[in-house]
């Protein structure tokens, strides 16, 4: 269970109670964040980002190499990894890396490499399927334990403002509920517009939740609400004329984004530096299979059911091996819940409980006894509005039906 109230409003002289929720996605606990001692600017990124997001110190994991380079030998991966897994404390289910380079290992990318080590069964010789994800689309909230994966996200960027910049744009977005578009486009490149097909069901799936428009174009511009952006082309044009919402996801299905400092297609760098919180892109050759990217009605489903940015990306991706993710790993934009209490009556606002029945449960102390409340609520997607009348306990919990 969780605790946490991204908003809260009290009437004068009232005690507004402290509600607890199902956990629905990481916290700074669950996260290791990856320092090179040998690189300054992963130093300062590293010290920022824990400052920020209150990472605790044994969460901090510190190797050295030597930096500079886009791709890392495996065999000096292998010594970096087995001191990355000595350092890491149990409770870790995720890692942030704190570099852009490098952004590979042999041929796999490198968020890959630390989430589920070194194989090559993730990589591919011209156009083939790879290792799937047993994390993919999964209910998981513990994918270390579950999977003995612990998925990775870069905080990258060519110099700490940009990264500082990358960072406050996360903690920025936290319970925010932004009411941005989310824009996919049906570009006229055959090659990279494999995405296309599902666009018109994700936008009806998702209707009453995120606003989701479907463009025939190559690019938008000029948009001042940009959440999500899904495209399929090498070079995205008019980019830096739009405004992203902190905690925007958007990425350009192509070949080499991935490639973050020396493409020769569009880095998916420029997403971040354009004002997006997280992008993806290919660091080797994967063709155009689907399976490869971010789905995007998986991505935009499970972030608007209050994961963060890790474990929503991470979960969108089927064959991830060759495709590293970029971003700020904790932004939770519909995470937590909002709170009011007036005249007795305790309002709920929240997008974090997953659709289902549930008990709530009241208490005069955070460790019990609780009694019921109520029975039987039914939740369904997107943001959920709850009313409690004559609400005298000072904890409630939520509970879903079938868990004792």
């Amino acid at each position: 269970m969780l605790a946490w109230a991204g908003a809260a409003s009290v009437a004068p002289g009232a005690v507004l109670p402290t509600v607890f929720l199902p956990k629905s996605s990481f916290t700074a606990d669950d996260l290791g964040v990856i320092v090179n001692d040998a690189d300054p600017l992963s130093v300062e990124i590293a010290n920022y980002y824990q400052r920020k997001r209150g990472i605790p110190s044994r969460n901090m994991i510190h190797v050295s190499f030597a930096p500079g380079a886009t791709v890392m030998p495996r065999a000096e991966f292998a010594r970096i990894k087995a001191v990355v897994d000595a350092k890491t404390p149990a409770q870790v289910q995720a890692y942030a890396l704190t570099w852009t380079k490098p952004y590979r290992v042999d041929c796999m990318s490198i968020t890959t490499a630390f989430a589920a080590g070194f194989d090559t069964k993730y990589c591919a010789s011209g156009c083939a399927l790879t290792k799937p994800d047993p994390y993919f689309n999964s209910t998981s909230r513990a994918p270390f334990q579950d999977f003995k994966l612990r998925p990775t996200m870069s905080l990258a960027g060519l110099n700490f403002e940009a990264v500082k910049q990358l960072i406050d744009r996360g903690v920025r977005s936290d319970s925010t509920y932004p009411t941005g578009t989310g824009y996919l486009l049906d570009t006229t490149d055959s090659n990279r517009n494999v995405r296309a097909p599902i666009y018109s069901q994700l936008a009806r799936y998702m209707n009453g939740v995120v606003q989701m428009e479907r463009i025939k174009a190559n690019y938008i511009e000029d948009k001042p609400d940009v959440l999500f952006y899904f495209t399929g082309v090498g070079q995205v044009d008019k980019l830096d004329s739009n405004r992203f919402v902190p905690g925007a996801i958007a990425d350009h299905l192509t070949s080499a984004g991935g490639m973050l400092t020396d493409s020769f297609q569009m880095s998916s760098l420029r997403w971040l530096e354009a004002g997006a919180t997280g992008s993806y892109g290919a660091v080797t050759e994967p063709c155009n299979f689907v399976e490869k990217f971010p789905n995007p009605g998986i991505v935009v489903s499970r972030y608007t059911q209050g994961e963060t940015l890790i474990e929503a990306y991470w979960k969108s991706v089927a064959m991830p091996g060759q495709g590293i993710f970029i971003g700020e790993p904790l932004a939770n934009p519909y995470g937590g819940y909002r709170a009011a209490l007036n005249g007795g009556v305790l309002t709920l606002q929240t997008y974090a409980l997953a659709p289902g029945g549930y008990t709530l449960l009241g208490a005069d102390s955070g460790v019990g006894p609780y009694h019921v409340v109520a029975q039987h609520l039914q939740v369904g997607r997107g943001k959920q509005t709850l009313t409690l009348r004559n609400a005298n306990d000072l904890f409630y919990s939520f509970v879903p039906n079938g868990i004792q």
